[in-house]
């Protein structure tokens, strides 16, 4: 199934699995792109030598086309593009905006540039700097997301940018495929679903919990850190909620001093990072906090499986998925069914 999409990055179907902190790691992303989607790196909760090792051992397990996520805001963006450009990757991910000059850069090596947004002005501004496709997500993706529906924003942008565009949120199957292309998208980027395969690394309890969750149990909290954050609903998110500033205090400071030490910050650049992701919103001191230390919370349930302590980003399809199939597997399946339903649609007279 051939697309704009399948030819500007060379995979074999126009399927992405998106950049996961702490979940997109070099099995996941190497099975997704051995199955013939775009698999995606998350590079933002490694340091430059953990993402350069990464990248090497995705190439040490497949020779399809992959991409790397990361941050455009990061401090050290350029040393991670001098790291895609050196190890040959082919994709660029973003998810925040890159400016005019880091998307030059990347281009003038041959690499791909795919920025993810959630607004219509977001995506004319970065193809007007040279971007080559977007990936736009609607409000029913998963983690730090916007409140307008896939259905309404995608078209939006088709019409308004001449690259191609990849959908986001609220997809998990091939009839979602075919949903997209009616729009006009040249494919469509799933997360949730990628996490619930066999090929992601996280812990198998906390998969339980993703199929255990109906579509009611996915929500979109501000207690976190101040942005709309979709997530599975847990006793962290409750007690973040309700349990008032001085308890919510409490339990970002102890995730900050977990986090410090994972990545060696110290207190002040923890609170000045906080503060940078305020984008004007008048954040209490918790929020602030657990901005800078997200990664933390989200690292807590996808790698050492402590749903109790940590938070569990969620598209809204969680409470429509019932299996764990591999990514080869979940692959053929989306693609069975995208071809399956575009034969039963009524022919047009």
């Amino acid at each position: 199934m051939p697309t704009a999409f399948t030819k500007l990055t060379g995979v074999r179907h126009p399927l992405v699995q998106t950049g996961m902190g702490w979940v997109a790691g070099p099995r996941l992303v190497s099975a997704a792109a051995n199955a013939g989607a775009l698999g995606i790196l998350a590079s933002a909760t490694m340091t430059v030598d953990q993402l350069r090792s990464a990248v090497r051992e995705v190439k040490s397990r497949t020779e399809q086309p992959f991409g790397v996520n990361l941050r455009a805001d990061a401090g050290d963006a350029r040393e991670r593009v001098a790291v895609i450009v050196a190890e040959g990757v082919r994709v660029a991910s973003f998810a925040l905006a890159p400016s005019r000059e880091l998307i030059a850069e990347l281009k003038d090596a041959g690499v791909v540039v795919i920025p993810s947004i959630g607004a219509r002005r977001h995506a004319e501004k970065v193809a007007a700097w040279g971007a080559d496709a977007v990936i736009v997500q609607g409000g029913e993706g998963g983690g730090h997301t916007g409140d307008v529906a896939t259905s309404v924003l995608l078209p939006q942008v088709v019409d308004a940018v001449d690259i191609p565009v990849v959908g986001a949120g609220g997809f998990h199957d091939g009839r979602g495929l075919v949903a997209a292309l009616a729009y006009g998208a040249a494919g469509i980027a799933m997360g949730t679903r990628f996490l619930l395969t066999s090929d992601s690394t996280v812990p198998d309890a906390v998969k339980a919990k993703y199929l255990a969750a109906g579509v009611r149990d996915v929500t979109v909290t501000t207690a976190v850190d101040g942005l709309p954050h979709r997530m599975l609903r847990s006793d962290l998110v409750d007690a973040l909620e309700g349990g008032g500033r001085s308890r919510a205090l409490l339990h970002a400071v102890r995730r900050a001093a977990g986090f410090r030490k994972l990545s060696g910050l110290t207190w002040p650049q923890m609170v000045r990072d906080g503060l940078a992701m305020k984008h004007g919103k008048d954040l209490s001191w918790s929020q602030v906090l657990l901005a800078a230390n997200t990664p933390m919370l989200l690292r807590a349930s996808m790698v050492e499986g402590r749903t109790d302590l940590g938070v569990m980003a969620s598209g809204q399809v969680a409470g429509v998925i019932e299996d764990l199939p591999s990514c080869a597997e979940l692959v053929a399946r989306v693609m069975a069914e995208a071809r399956h339903a575009l034969t039963t649609l009524p022919a047009p007279g």
